[in-house]
C-alpha cells in the first residue's frame, strides 16, 4: 500500500524516457503478483491415459469404495481418482520405483493424491490400514523435490505431527525408503531420548516427523526454525486431541507461514473438536471420506471377521491360552496381537504367555523408548510372535501380517475398539479379531453391537442381552449431565398461573 500512494501522490514529473512503451510494459508486468515457488510446483496435470477412461468405470469406482469429496470452492476443478500408478504425473524415477510392491493405489490415496498435487488442502477420513501414510507422504515427497531446497539449516520444508512414537517412527521409516536424495531428507523427532542426536539431524533435515511434545521442546530452545515448512501433516489428528495435544499443535502451526502452506489432516474419526481443529489453520479444505459418513457410528474393516465372546472374567485367562495354543501351532506359528487395558495388566498377561512357552513382547507406557522399539522390531521380524499390548499400539502402527487380534479386556470406548481390531485385515489382506466381553463392559454393548451390524458381523445373543441403547459421551466438565445445546438460541419467557 505504501508503494502505491508514493507513486500516485503529488511528486513532481519524471524525466521522460526515450520510449514510453517498454515503461508501461513495465509496469505492467509489475503490477502482476509474481508465482511462488510453492505455486509452480503446485500444479498437477491429468494423464493422458486417466482422462481416456470412460466415466463409469470412474463412477463404479467412487460407488464401490464409498468415496465422498466435499469441495468449499464450487469453482474448483474436479480431479479424477488416479485409478493406477501409471496416471501418476511425472515423478523421480527412485521414488516411482518403491510402488512396483503394491499392485494398485488405495481407494484414499487414488482420491486425494489430485488434489495435493494441485496444491490443496485436504482433510482425509479413512479406515485404519488403508494407506494414509504414503496417502500423504507421496506427494510430500515429490514437493520437495520439484523445488528448491532449503539453504539454511534447522529449517524443515515439512513437519508431519503424529501422536505416538511408534507412530512417528513407521511414517519416518516408510518416508526413508521411497525419499534417498539430498532434498527429502528425513528425521524422527519424539521424547524419551536424548535430544543432541537429534539437533544434529534437524541441521540437514528438509522433512521432520515428530511427536507434538519433543517438537514444541525443540522449538522452545530454539533448535528448529519452522518459518519455512510449506507442508504441514496431522496424522491420526483425533487421536491427538485426545491426547490433550491441542495447545501444543497450535503452537507449532503459530509461526509456520500461512500464506504458503499446504495443510493435510488425515484421520480414521472425525469428531467435532478435529472439525474445529481443522478450521483454525486450514485453509478452504477438501474434505474426502471413505468408506460412508464420518460423523455416524465408527465403522470396522469390512474384511476382518470380528468375533465377540461374552465370558466370565475369570475364565479369560484360561480362553487366551486355548486360543494361542491353535494360533502358535505348527513351524509356522501367525502374528497374534493381544490388548489388554492397563500396564499392569499387560505385564502379568505377558507373563502368563511366557510361561506357557510362547514366544512373547510387550508395549506399555513402563517401558523404556529403547525397549519398546527393540519388542516391537521382534515382533515385525517373527523372533517374538505374540505381541501384548496397551492402547499405545492401537491406532495407527502398521504391522505386516497380523492375523489375530484378541482384546482381553474391552476398552474404553468403541471407537478404540475399532482402531484396536484394525492392526489386522490391512493392506486388503483379511483379519481376524476375537473380543472377551464382560458384565463390566455392558455400557458399551450398544456401540458395539452396532459395529457389528454395520460390518455385517454375526451378534451373539448373549451380548443383546445387556442393551443396545448407546449412550452419549460424557463431556469433560460437565459429566454425563452435559447437554450439547445451540448456544445461539433465543430464551423463552417462562410464565406461571398464580
Amino acid at each position: 500500500m505504501g508503494k502505491r500512494s508514493h507513486e500516485s501522490g503529488d511528486q513532481k514529473p519524471s524525466k521522460k524516457s526515450k520510449s514510453d512503451k517498454p515503461k508501461s510494459d513495465k509496469s505492467e508486468k509489475a503490477s502482476k503478483p509474481k508465482k511462488t515457488e510453492d505455486e509452480k510446483t503446485a500444479s498437477y496435470t491429468e494423464a493422458d491415459a486417466l482422462s481416456q477412461l470412460p466415466q463409469s468405470e470412474i463412477d463404479a469406482f467412487l460407488t464401490e469404495h464409498v468415496i465422498k469429496v466435499t469441495d468449499p470452492l464450487p469453482d474448483a476443478p474436479s480431479f479424477r481418482p488416479l485409478l493406477s500408478f501409471d496416471h501418476l504425473p511425472e515423478c523421480d524415477a527412485a521414488v516411482l520405483a518403491h510402488l512396483k510392491a503394491f499392485p494398485k493405489p488405495t481407494p484414499i490415496q487414488s482420491s486425494t493424491w489430485p488434489l495435493l498435487f494441485s496444491g490443496r488442502d485436504v482433510i482425509g477420513i479413512a479406515e485404519t490400514g488403508s494407506g494414509k501414510t504414503l496417502g500423504f507422504g507421496l506427494p510430500c515427497l515429490k514437493k520437495l523435490l520439484d523445488s528448491k531446497p532449503s539453504k539454511n539449516p534447522c529449517q524443515p520444508r515439512a513437519v508431519i505431527i503424529s501422536p505416538t512414537r511408534e507412530l512417528a517412527m513407521q511414517i519416518y521409516d516408510q518416508l526413508v525408503k521411497f525419499g534417498k536424495n539430498e532434498k527429502t531428507q528425513v528425521t524422527c523427532i519424539y521424547g524419551g531420548v536424548g535430544k543432541d542426536e537429534q539437533r544434529h539431524a534437524l541441521k540437514k533435515a528438509a522433512i521432520v516427523v515428530a511427536t507434538p511434545g519433543r517438537l514444541k521442546d525443540l522449538m522452545n530452545d530454539g533448535s528448529i526454525d519452522l518459518g519455512k515448512v510449506n507442508y504441514l501433516v496431522l496424522d491420526e489428528a483425533d487421536r491427538m486431541l485426545d491426547k490433550g495435544f491441542e495447545q501444543d499443535i497450535k503452537d507449532i502451526v503459530k509461526p509456520m507461514p500461512s500464506s504458503r502452506r499446504q495443510t493435510v489432516m488425515f484421520t480414521a474419526t472425525w469428531p467435532r473438536s478435529v472439525r474445529d481443529l481443522a478450521a483454525t489453520f486450514m485453509k478452504t479444505p477438501v474434505t474426502v471420506t471413505i468408506g460412508g459418513d464420518p460423523s455416524a457410528d465408527p465403522r470396522a474393516n469390512l474384511r476382518i471377521k470380528q468375533e465377540v465372546q461374552v465370558v466370565d472374567p475369570r475364565e479369560k485367562e484360561g480362553k487366551l491360552i486355548q486360543l494361542l495354543g491353535k494360533s502358535q501351532r505348527g513351524q509356522n506359528p501367525e502374528k497374534v496381537l493381544v490388548f489388554c487395558l492397563y500396564k499392569k495388566e499387560a505385564v502379568r498377561i505377558e507373563n502368563l504367555i511366557r510361561h506357557k512357552g510362547f514366544k512373547v513382547a510387550g508395549i506399555h507406557g513402563d517401558l523404556g523408548q529403547a525397549e519398546r522399539f527393540r519388542n516391537l522390531d521382534a515382533f515385525k521380524k517373527g523372533n517374538a510372535t505374540v505381541l501384548v499390548a496397551t492402547d499405545v499400539a492401537a491406532r495407527g502402527l502398521d504391522i505386516p501380517n497380523v492375523m489375530l487380534v484378541i482384546n482381553v479386556t474391552f476398552p474404553l470406548t468403541v471407537e478404540d475398539y475399532v482402531h484396536r481390531i484394525g492392526r489386522t485385515g490391512r493392506a486388503g489382506a483379511n483379519g481376524h479379531a476375537i473380543t472377551f466381553f464382560t458384565e463390566t463392559d455392558k455400557g458399551l454393548s450398544g456401540g458395539l453391537i452396532n459395529v457389528l451390524k454395520a460390518a455385517k458381523q454375526d451378534v451373539p445373543e448373549s451380548l443383546m442381552k445387556f442393551g443396545t441403547t448407546v449412550k452419549k459421551k460424557q463431556h469433560d466438565t460437565y459429566g454425563a449431565f452435559f447437554k450439547d445445546v445451540d448456544m445461539n438460541a433465543k430464551s423463552t419467557k417462562i410464565t406461571f398461573d398464580d
